[in-house]
């Protein structure tokens, strides 16, 4: 089996590792994955340093590489338009996101061209049926992590981003009520090794690989109780649920703060439900038996 993979992402977010990590797996499988990135993209970089035959995205590049392949993987929004316009193989489309789908005349085709959707989450796959899609058209496939160190570090984390649907704003008064210091980063799985706490909060989230590797580093998380969130952090085992208004989220972070017994339990038990539900064999198994019912 051929599948060529898009994604039309500038930057190296959570759907570009994911990306990646399935399109690593699977050559472990012995299925050849072709890759058609941006330009100068952070992922076409790390998919070339991993010894993947990827491709600067265009129009020629991906109808071409289409004709090599037995079935095309849209990771992001962008590249399903693409493949829906140039591709002729059959078109696996993953859905990250838990935006409401669009009703224009273009994006009703396009959702139309599909022949299955990967939904990162079961809310996302509510989402898109709430969007018209059938639901015998939807599987849900959780993203994966890889083994990480288990973190010793004391520093509470959370993302470094502008994104307006993230709550960066919230995390900074939340921390200014605790009187605690939180350390943003951008660099994630490099830095998780000094984390002892990571706070996530965001006003909407197909499921959030990023606590994925936090759990995966065994260190707790708190999390906003939005989008798929709930499926990945459960409340008081791996970690705590708080609505999005500094007092709440303030009141997680002193609990865990001033509770480092509960912080290493929850610690602990993240680092077994990634190992156990979460892992890029995961990933990759889900999808494979996906990408084998939509071959003939």
């Amino acid at each position: 089996m051929r599948v060529l993979h898009i994604d039309a992402g500038r930057q190296m977010r959570g759907g570009q590792w994911q990306a990646l990590y399935l399109a690593c797996g699977l050559r472990e499988t012995g299925v050849e994955s072709l890759l058609a990135a941006r330009a100068g993209s952070p992922l076409l970089q790390r998919a070339r340093e991993q010894g993947l035959a990827a491709h600067p995205i265009n129009w020629t590049a991906v109808a071409r590489l289409s004709r090599q392949a037995d079935l095309v993987h849209a990771h992001d929004a962008a590249a399903h338009t693409l493949a829906a316009l140039v591709c002729r193989a059959p078109l696996v489309v993953s859905r990250r996101v838990a935006f409401p789908l669009r009703r224009g005349l273009l994006s009703r085709w396009k959702y139309r061209r599909a022949a299955r959707y990967l939904a990162v989450s079961h809310f996302v796959r509510g989402v898109l049926i709430d969007g018209g899609i059938p639901p015998q058209k939807i599987d849900v496939v959780y993203d994966g992590v890889p083994p990480l160190p288990a973190s010793s570090g004391g520093a509470i984390l959370a993302p470094a981003t502008d994104d307006p649907a993230k709550g960066s704003g919230l995390v900074r008064k939340a921390a200014e009520i605790a009187g605690l210091e939180v350390r943003f980063t951008s660099e994630l799985l490099r830095d998780l090794h000094s984390a002892s706490l990571f706070v996530y909060i965001t006003h909407s989230e197909g499921l959030g690989s990023a606590v994925l590797a936090a759990m995966g580093a065994g260190v707790p998380v708190i999390a906003s109780r939005v989008g798929g969130l709930p499926e990945v952090v459960q409340e008081g085992v791996t970690g705590l649920l708080t609505r999005n208004d500094p007092q709440a989220i303030a009141a997680a972070m002193r609990r865990l703060w001033e509770d480092p017994p509960l912080r290493e339990q929850m610690g602990a038990e993240g680092r077994r439900m990634v190992h156990e539900r979460f892992s890029v064999e995961a990933l990759v198994r889900g999808t494979l038996d996906v990408y084998r019912q939509v071959l003939p």
